[in-house]
Parts: C-alpha cells; structure tokens; sequence
C-alpha cells in the first residue's frame, strides 16, 4: 500500500512536470496563412569589402520568397533597375550582380506570449538546388532557417540557425523573460542579386510544413497497406 501511494505521487509530480515543460515551450513552422514580414539588408559585395549599405522593409515576393498553396520558394533576389548600381555593366541576361542582398523573411509573433519560453522552428525542405550554384566572381548563395530573440531596441540578437538542406529541420532557442524582446523565426537568403532571366538557371529552395500527426498516420496507414498487397501478390 504504501509502495502504491509513493508511485501515485511520483506519477503525479513526474506529471505535473510534464505539463510544465510542455507549458514554456512553442513549436511553429512554415505556416502560409502567418503573417510573414520582409526585409532585406543592401551591402557590398565580398570582392569590393562587404561593406554594409543599408536596409529597409520589402515585400516578401520582392525578396523573392513565394508561396504556393503549403509550398515556400526561395530564390536569388532579382532587381528590375539595369543602374550600374545593381549590375556590373548594367542590368541584362549574364550580368554580374553589384550587390549582396541578404533576404529575411519571418514571422514576428507577439512577444508577451512568448517571453521565457523555448521557441522551436521546424519545416521540411523539399528541395534545395540552389546550392552548390555561383555568380561570375565565385560568390555562391546560402539560405537557412533562423529563430532570432532581438533586444527591445534591436541593438544586439541571440541566434540559433541551420543551413536548408533536403529533409527535415528543427531549431529552439531559449527566449528572454523580457517582453519588450522582439522574437523572429523565419528565413534568411544571403548572396548577389540577379537578373531575373538568369534565375531559374541559379536555382531555388523549397520548404513546406512538417506534416500533422493526423498526416503521418495516414500516410503510415497507406505504407502499410501497400506493403500488405506486396506481400499477398
């Protein structure tokens, strides 16, 4: 009897504990109906010191980031302006961008419900080809996920990130109890921009959600039957 009363409340602690962990932390991902922002950061490129320029607000499809239905495709960022300022020569079909864009797209949820908490992003990449892809000079383009945990006048950041590659993603960051902190999670494609005829041949990265418990099931149902019929045939 007295064993069984020390389970029970060993259950009930181990639970309550359960509950709590789960209370201070928040799983998001790539969620098209979330209120994604754009912003882009101008600098120069690698070759001519990296210099930062400037950074403003974008439009996400101006960054270029896309989505289609539950799809996200990220792409090299393509300026319409053919000024020297953009475009080694000018702006037309080859030219070599003048500028390193670094393209961020990300949801900025209210903080007060978040403060304190472990924030987790997790998404699946589908694809990923333009890795491996370079401009004239050898610049190549990298893009990655990102939870980012600003101070409350954007002066310093803590950051956790991971390189979009084909398969699954997940990253969490402790978040501060402050909630004046601003709290991102989102995206980040960094390198030269690009005429826009030239780019599909650059390639892009596409990144959906990690499918509902509801999905997996279902689709571990359908492997099943598939194997029982395997197996009968």
């Amino acid at each position: 009897m007295k064993n069984s009363k020390k389970n029970l409340t060993f259950g009930m602690v181990a639970g309550a504990l359960m509950v709590a962990a789960q209370a201070s932390a928040v799983t998001v991902t790539v969620d098209p109906s979330a209120t994604w922002v754009g912003y882009m950061n101008v600098s120069e490129l690698p070759q001519a010191g990296g210099g930062f320029l400037w950074g403003s607000g974008w439009g996400t499809g101006d960054l270029t980031a896309v989505f289609t239905g539950p799809n996200l495709k990220l792409g090299t960022n393509n300026i319409n302006d053919p000024n020297g300022y953009w475009y080694q020569g000018g702006g037309m079909a080859g030219a070599q961008g003048n500028k390193w864009m670094d393209a961020n797209m990300y949801v900025e949820p209210a903080s007060a419900g978040l403060a304190g908490q472990t924030l987790t992003f997790t998404g699946v990449v589908t694809s990923n080809t333009l890795f491996g892809s370079t401009d004239s000079l050898g610049n190549g383009w990298t893009s990655k996920a990102f939870i980012k945990d600003f101070a409350p006048d954007f002066s310093s950041f803590n950051v956790t990130e991971i390189s979009l590659t084909p398969g699954t993603f997940s990253i969490s960051l402790a978040l501060g109890a402050d909630p004046a902190r601003h709290f991102q999670y989102g995206f980040e494609t960094i390198g030269s921009c690009v005429w826009a005829t030239d780019a599909d041949s650059k390639g892009y990265v596409n990144v959906t959600a990690v499918p509902e418990p509801a999905s997996l099931l279902a689709l571990g149902a359908g492997l099943l039957l598939v194997s029982k019929r395997r197996r009968s045939a």
